[in-house]
């Protein structure tokens, strides 16, 4: 028996004793069609997860819609393993934040966004990695697939690539659209999501990086596997390159936010400005070899260069770049 099987009984056993509350959460924001798909999946995970464990498990839905447009699509489901509740503060740190105020009693909760796609096992095996290493936080593995008929300039600039690990390997962020927390040991810090970050995205990027100050831990758990879902949209140039730029201001402002304030944060925003302005120079150089060699990919790499190092030189000296205000206009 290899050792990967070993530790995957190992922690299959623990889970079958295993006991707690958990609650899986979804944030969503006038897209009723996606939650109306995602939902029964769900269901199914929670079903998964009482054959396997003595886990007391709900799904909780966020709709940031004032308008509440989600309410619908969960009482036609009529399933009392679900709660709807309705987050009318604009933002997905407000939304996340109500998240945590409505599960303040539960031990364990899931993050996972609207648009993403669920695999067999997906909630287990987030499970049975908490339950064999007792972290504070455990992220899955999201598969970001390009629809036939992209644009060859998408796939050759690699905007959905993201990294994998090995499970159990420690991380030092995390995203939140496939995210296990110890809601216990949020409770026990004080930790919360950064609303003025409600707009601009990054809060999740400042969250888990404040887990990790406060003694948290977080481990990779590459079995638990989210499909996300683009939208041809989305899989646009110019959508992407303004994600590219969002990207690198939200970097550099978490890191600003996570300075002391002074000298030491000024250094932070120098540092930060100086390798955006570095990354926008070699972006450029990238993006003339692709034009003269018509090397795709390095036009497409050497254009999003450009965007994320821009973003960062204009999030180290204090602007804020509202991604999500901007997909609101363009709903």
């Amino acid at each position: 028996m290899s050792q990967e099987t070993g530790v995957a009984r190992a922690s299959a056993s623990a889970l079958a004793t295993a006991t707690g509350t958990l609650s899986v959460v979804v944030l969503t924001y006038k897209r009723p069609h996606l939650l109306s798909a995602v939902i029964p999946e769900l269901l199914g995970q929670l079903v998964e997860l009482d054959a396997a464990s003595a886990i007391a498990a709900e799904l909780l839905v966020i709709d940031n819609d004032p308008a509440g447009s989600a309410r619908p699509v969960v009482e036609a489901v009529a399933s009392p393993r679900i709660r709807y509740v309705a987050e009318s503060r604009r933002g997905i740190a407000a939304a996340r934040n109500r998240a945590l105020d409505e599960t303040a009693d539960r031990e364990l909760i899931v993050f996972i966004d609207d648009d993403e796609r669920v695999r067999p096992g997906w909630l287990v095996r987030l499970a049975e990695t908490y339950t064999d290493l007792r972290p504070a936080a455990v992220m899955g593995r999201v598969i970001s697939e390009y629809p036939e008929g992209t644009d060859p300039w998408v796939v050759a600039g690699d905007f959905l690539r993201r990294p994998r690990h090995r499970t159990g390997d420690t991380l030092a962020i995390a995203a939140t659209n496939n995210l296990l927390l110890d809601r216990t040991f949020l409770s026990a810090i004080g930790l919360r999501f950064d609303e003025t970050l409600g707009l601009s995205g990054g809060e999740d990027n400042l969250f888990t990086r404040q887990l990790v100050r406060a003694g948290g831990r977080i481990v990779w758990c590459d079995e638990a596997v989210l499909d996300d879902e683009w939208p041809a949209d989305r899989l646009q140039r110019r959508w992407l390159l303004h994600r590219s730029f969002s990207h690198g201001n939200t970097a550099a402002v978490v890191d600003a936010l996570l300075a002391p304030a002074g000298p030491r944060r000024a250094g932070v925003r120098l540092r930060r400005a100086a390798g955006g302005a570095g990354r926008v120079v070699l972006g450029l150089c990238r993006w003339a070899v692709g034009l003269v060699t018509g090397d795709l990919r390095h036009r497409a790499r050497g254009q999003r260069g450009v965007y994320r190092g821009a973003g960062m030189v204009s999030g180290a000296v204090g602007r804020v770049y509202q991604e999500y205000a901007h997909r609101e206009r363009t709903t």
